[in-house]
């Protein structure tokens, strides 16, 4: 058996906050090596599955990851070697069982999706196929429309916006190297605009910029204004998609804009802000509008906006298939947000795809906050036919990383390529 696993191995590395994170190497009998590392959330929902963490004070302020190095090299190693690489869905659900918890508390998120995912490389790179094309067959060939973080607020950046992410999509490009374009020079006329209007240009974590506004509107008018400055129209050439993350702001049944000063908000309060801000701005998207525990919310929410734009959910249903159904039984929203290290295997990540795909949503595969350059999900995308990308902004290396990865696989695929705004 040439792609039967004959090794294990793993290690404790850094992502792009200076935290600890896991990398694995996975051999085969042929030669053939897949290595992969694993992100790590900040605005985490309280269901996601477990990131095992140290907790020792005295390494990374608890941080460290070792635990979950031993576990890959003592308790999961033993069990996968021997097995043929390519029954990915096996090996995943041998590791589920190892781990034998709900939310994976035992042997941890990160060890086990550190090494389903090296798993997948090292078939792909011995069956001599590229990765988007080994998860996904022949027919993957749809590159995703980018959304991309231009400013940033909230848990991803010491700010005075509530609101986490602001971001661009290109949604009228011909192809995806085209939409890098439109970003690329719409981020670029923002900065310039931001220093026009006095304000800091330093950036946050996905690498978008983090000044200090006058109200969590003001950020929508700097992007439009930024889309006109690049000679691009908004709504029709690049469009607006929002992330508040309500639920970092969410306390005692009641929406806190502390930072911005906008006082107290009731749920039918946030949703009459977001209904006034998109009959004012070129918004197809709204992510996690409401919190985590504000399902009557995010109904309204749906009800309201959902035949207008896309209501996507990521703490709310944290790539979980039981969170999910129950979403698409009460009409909680009509997309997903997509992540690995929130459900920890590539099996389950694909049941919850598919499960969008049967009740006719949309779903958007994403990045997290602690990156590696680890361009896993871009392969991922084009192999799930998932026609949106949320992986930063076009600055830092490790959201850059997935970028040029996807205009590697539009290069590859060539004439068979295929770009659509998935909005229309």
């Amino acid at each position: 058996m040439l792609r039967s696993i004959i090794s294990i191995d793993s290690m404790e590395i850094l992502d792009s906050r200076g935290n600890p994170t896991v990398r694995t190497f996975v051999v085969l009998e042929d030669g053939s090596t897949g290595v992969a590392s694993v992100p790590s959330g900040a605005s985490t929902g309280e269901n996601e599955a477990l990131e095992l963490r140290d907790g020792d004070p005295e390494r990374y302020g608890g941080k460290g990851v070792l635990k979950a190095v031993i576990n890959i090299t003592q308790t999961i190693a033993p069990r996968l070697i021997g097995i043929d690489a390519t029954r990915q869905r096996e090996i995943d659900q041998i590791m589920i069982d190892l781990d034998g918890t709900e939310y994976k508390k035992n042997l941890g998120a990160n060890a086990i999706l550190s090494v389903s995912m090296a798993v997948a490389r090292a078939a792909a790179l011995s069956l001599h196929l590229p990765l988007y094309e080994y998860l996904g067959g022949a027919p993957a060939n749809r590159l995703p429309v980018p959304m991309m973080n231009i400013l940033n607020g909230g848990q991803h950046a010491d700010c005075s916006v509530d609101f986490q992410e602001f971001m661009i999509a290109p949604i009228g490009a011909p192809s995806f190297a085209e939409a890098m374009r439109y970003g690329s020079e719409t981020f670029h006329a923002l900065k310039d605009l931001l220093k026009q209007k006095g304000y800091a240009t330093t950036v946050g974590d996905e690498g978008g910029f983090a000044p200090n506004l006058t109200s969590n509107e003001e950020p929508c008018e700097l992007i439009v204004e930024a889309i006109e400055m690049a000679g691009y129209r908004p709504g029709k050439d690049i469009a607006i998609a929002l992330d508040p993350a309500a639920s970092s702001f969410y306390r005692d049944g009641k929406y806190i804009l502390e930072r911005s000063g906008g006082g107290e908000k009731t749920s039918e309060e946030m949703v009459k802000l977001f209904k006034s801000w998109i009959e004012r701005y070129p918004i197809i998207s709204i992510e996690d509008g409401l919190a985590e525990d504000d399902w009557e919310g995010f109904r309204l929410l749906t009800s309201e906006l959902g035949d207008r734009i896309q209501i996507v959910g990521d703490d709310v249903f944290v790539t979980n298939t039981n969170f999910i159904r129950r979403g698409i039984k009460e009409g909680t929203a009509n997309s997903v947000l997509i992540k690995l290290n929130q459900i920890g295997s590539i099996s389950e990540t694909i049941d919850a795809i598919r499960l969008c795909r049967e009740a006719g949503w949309t779903y958007v595969v994403s990045h997290r906050s602690g990156e590696t350059e680890d361009a896993f999900i871009a392969d991922f995308t084009v192999a799930m036919d998932g026609r949106q990308i949320k992986t930063g902004s076009v600055c830092r290396s490790e959201r850059l990383a997935k970028y040029n990865r996807l205009l590697e696989i539009e290069r590859e695929l060539g004439v068979a390529a295929d770009f659509a705004n998935p909005y229309e």
